[in-house]
């Protein structure tokens, strides 16, 4: 499976199907009417067969990046059929109160090329609950959200991935040399203390860097540029 990260939360997974997930679309103009740094490449055309939409916050829900007509899951919990079989959308929040600061997040779990990946989203409670465990369940290739402010941050973050057991980590939703108003990885990566490699490219391979599930591995994908 090779994994695309795009910078953020957007990613394409490209096996036996392509998978993307959280595409932003045209957010360098409404960072900067904010007063923020959004400086990731645009994403434009991209083809994918199923198109996951964590939640309807603009860094991620630019469906209007995704070229064609992909199979699409849109902010809503559940169990559904689609294109590489079934996926299961998990219900959580996007902060610590219970959704009523930044309101809902999906989880999305489904496997392909026979890994079980989990992507949180901007996953913002203290911690998975009991529930929320059980619905993900085993996970080979996990995407985690690390930047502190609106999601989890480094301890948070190291937390869920030990609660999770994941094969490899992939931190995402921090600050680089494009975005400026969250926290780096540097905490997520000190907290957690696991193996890391800090690739060369904003794509790779999962299965070389997959550790066990007693022994994560992390990868770090170069920050896309323009």
């Amino acid at each position: 499976m090779n994994v695309r990260w795009f910078g953020h939360s957007a990613f394409l997974l490209s096996g036996e199907r392509r998978v993307a997930i959280d595409p932003f679309w045209q957010m360098a103009e409404v960072a900067a009417a904010r007063g923020l740094k959004f400086d990731y490449p645009e994403i434009h055309g991209l083809e994918a067969d199923l198109l996951l939409v964590t939640h309807e916050h603009r860094d991620h829900n630019g469906v209007e990046a995704v070229a064609g007509s992909p199979v699409t899951i849109r902010s809503t919990a559940g169990t559904f059929a689609s294109v590489i079989g079934e996926v299961v959308a998990v219900a959580s929040e996007h902060d610590r109160a219970a959704g009523t600061e930044r309101g809902p997040n999906t989880i999305f779990r489904f496997t392909l090329d026979g890994l079980r990946v989990c992507h949180l989203g901007d996953f913002g409670q203290p911690a998975l609950r009991p529930e929320q465990l059980e619905a993900i369940g085993a996970v080979d290739l996990l995407f985690v959200p690390v930047g502190d402010g609106v999601t989890l941050g480094g301890e948070g973050a190291a937390a869920v991935v030990r609660a999770l057991r994941p094969r490899l980590a992939v931190p995402m939703h921090y600050r680089t040399e494009a975005l400026d108003f969250l926290e780096p990885a540097d905490a997520f990566l000190a907290a957690l203390g696991a193996p890391v490699e800090q690739l060369e490219t904003s794509d790779f391979e999962v299965e070389p860097l997959l550790g066990t599930h007693d022994a994560v591995r992390v990868a770090v994908p170069r920050t896309p540029r323009r």
